[in-house]
């Protein structure tokens, strides 16, 4: 498995829905996040990308010299950017990070904040964009000089003069659940996401990726999107399910759902049909907790349980395709401890950390009166 975690540059908090235990995410807390993501040997951290958050890239950049072996999952607006442009500034980042950088491909699913950038396309030519776009990018980033025309672009001797560090590029995740985009996934991309559904609905996912993509002479990796809320038990996980929304009304549930609904991102309409705006049946599936999408657009179910019920339903998913969870708890900070403390050991998953720390011996727990290692079950060793 690859396990990332997420650094939200638009807010953290211990609820939904309320500034009550709410913090401001500035440079030092995204610092605290970053190096907590890099110490604790996650594989690297999103960083989300629209209007209501920090620039991702400016955010990632700035975090570069203050972490050594994560990687940052960085978003490529198509429609927003040239592809010429976003060439150039990622290969200078994976360059100036040593290799670090992952690309996420975001198309974009809200009219109306595409249109306050000046995009005024439909959902069907986003995509045709897109799939342009990342013909051309791929093809500067192997060092071709590109001559392109298209319904929507048109470039001329276009070139990248410094290339990245990673051969051929820097891996493309990319998520879209309609079939166009789904198309442009098998044509392009390296790692097809999907937000947190149901295991039968990721397997349809990934059965029709598979084979588009089969058609097409390519394979792709999969990975999942997800919230996290694990305690010692099944029932205080519930619990804190349950406390993370204790302050989200009806008003403002219907809000925001008033909002969700004008998007045309059939990714978004899939989440609100999970729960159809309603507190009523917010389990899904097994462990699988639809209530962060009442009022959180974009990646809206968590996985609730216990570090043994966790891990046993992220390897249902990883048995379905899935190779990658990128996973959040809100307060995040505090989440990524917890989540790094008693899942990882439960998973098939190694933590990335330098092979100097890594030799290591590196003592868990207080010392008892100074001489006493505390043992993993308590009692004296």
């Amino acid at each position: 498995m690859n396990i990332f975690w997420f650094i939200p540059t638009h807010g953290d908090g211990r609820y939904l829905g309320t500034t009550i235990g709410g913090r401001s995410v500035d440079f030092a807390y995204m610092r605290q996040m970053a190096q907590a993501v890099d110490q604790l040997g996650y594989s690297g951290a999103l960083l989300p990308t629209g209007r209501s958050c920090e620039d991702a890239w400016i955010a990632a950049s700035s975090l570069i010299s203050v972490t050594e072996n994560m990687r940052f999952l960085v978003a490529v607006r198509p429609g927003l950017i040239s592809p010429t442009a976003a060439a150039r500034m990622a290969a200078t980042f994976d360059r100036l990070s040593g290799g670090r950088l992952l690309v996420n491909v975001v198309t974009g699913g809200d009219p109306v904040e595409l249109a306050g950038d000046g995009l005024h396309l439909d959902h069907a030519s986003r995509y045709r964009l897109t799939d342009e776009f990342l013909t051309v990018w791929r093809q500067l980033m192997q060092g071709e000089e590109v001559h392109f025309l298209g319904d929507h672009l048109k470039i001329e001797a276009g070139k990248v003069l410094f290339p990245p560090a990673q051969n051929p590029y820097p891996p493309l995740y990319f998520g879209g659940s309609s079939l166009a985009g789904q198309h442009v996934a098998a044509k392009h991309v390296d790692v097809y996401l999907t937000w947190g559904e149901p295991p039968a609905q990721v397997a349809d996912k990934i059965g029709l990726v598979r084979q588009l993509a089969g058609e097409q002479g390519r394979t792709v990796r999969f990975g999942i999107r997800l919230h996290v809320i694990v305690r010692e038990t099944d029932q205080e996980a519930w619990e804190a399910a349950n406390r993370l929304i204790r302050y989200v009304d009806d008003e403002t549930i219907a809000a925001t759902q008033k909002i969700f609904s004008r998007y045309d991102s059939v990714g978004q309409q899939r989440m609100a049909q999970l729960h159809q705006g309603s507190r009523a049946n917010l389990e899904i599936s097994p462990n699988l907790w639809a209530g962060v999408g009442l009022v959180r657009g974009g990646a809206g179910t968590a996985l609730v349980g216990s570090p043994e019920t966790v891990a046993e339903r992220m390897k249902e998913y990883a048995a379905l395709g899935i190779d990658t969870f990128i996973l959040s708890g809100y307060p995040h900070l505090e989440e990524a401890y917890r989540v790094a403390e008693t899942l990882f050991p439960l998973l098939p998953f190694t933590p990335h950390k330098s092979n100097f720390l890594s030799s290591i011996h590196q003592p868990r727990g207080e010392l008892m009166a100074n001489d006493i290692f505390p043992t993993q079950t308590g009692g004296i060793r």
